[in-house]
């Protein structure tokens, strides 16, 4: 029970951060981009993959041993079709202002590749419940991902905050923190999707170049700590052997 407990909780922080599918993996670019204007709207596409993928990884775990292999991708592609459209209509009942905002990308979440990779990839080989945690995981990694880069895009681009646009709230309040005349509206539009992605993942790449050369340092240190100790015990062993002789 330890075991399982143990891996379950790989398995979540995994999608979270060792696989993320954003920033590790690069997997559903096209929503991380388009969806990613405000903090607001990137949480709501969150939501939606996240409710899609637990969804579709609990049916497909369970009909793993059922569906042919030579027919799986379109079977996985007819369930996770099956899941968007509910959630689609969902969504324009309870919350227009979203769906109108998101438009064509929920839809879009049919062929979104990190639904359609866990499926594959996990979902197909691993028991329901292990299945469920890994699409929370994952889920929970694309909306930290996407609200992470439409939190800069949006500070930037319109230097505030939005709360209550997109989501039935009672009200509408934007937290001005930088002043209106110094934002950057290059950062809302569709070059700030690419210029914020890159300038995010560039600062991660050299977050883990620094980790793996302070990694390096310490290594060789401890190689030359270990020539040094394997090097005195020789001398000390040559100085007793001498002194016996003598």
């Amino acid at each position: 029970m330890d075991k399982e407990k143990v891996s379950l909780k790989k398995t979540f922080i995994s999608g979270i951060i060792i696989e993320n599918p954003v920033f590790v993996s690069l997997l559903g670019m096209c929503p991380t981009l388009a969806t990613t204007k405000s903090v607001e709207a990137a949480l709501g596409m969150g939501l939606l993959v996240i409710l899609v993928l637990m969804g579709s990884n609990v049916l497909i775990s369970l009909l793993r041993n059922i569906i042919p292999a030579e027919v799986k991708i379109p079977c996985y592609i007819v369930i996770i079709a099956t899941f968007v459209t509910i959630i689609k209509m969902l969504c324009e009942a309870f919350v227009p202002a979203l769906y109108d905002s998101l438009g064509v990308f929920i839809s879009l979440i049919v062929v979104n590749c990190i639904i359609l990779g866990r499926a594959e990839a996990f979902a197909s080989k691993n028991k329901v419940l292990p299945s469920f945690v890994d699409a929370i995981g994952q889920g929970l990694g694309f909306t930290m991902a996407i609200c992470i880069i439409a939190f800069f895009r949006e500070l930037i681009g319109t230097g505030g905050l939005t709360i209550g646009e997109y989501f039935p709230l009672g009200f509408k309040e934007t937290l001005q923190i930088i002043p209106s005349e110094y934002a950057i509206s290059l950062f809302v539009q569709s070059a700030g999707g690419f210029l914020t992605l890159g300038s995010v993942l560039a600062f991660i790449a050299w977050r883990k170049n620094v980790k793996d050369d302070l990694k390096a340092e310490e290594e060789k240190k401890r190689l030359e700590e270990l020539k040094a100790k394997k090097a005195a015990e020789l001398a000390a062993k040559k100085a007793a052997a001498a002194k016996e002789v003598a």
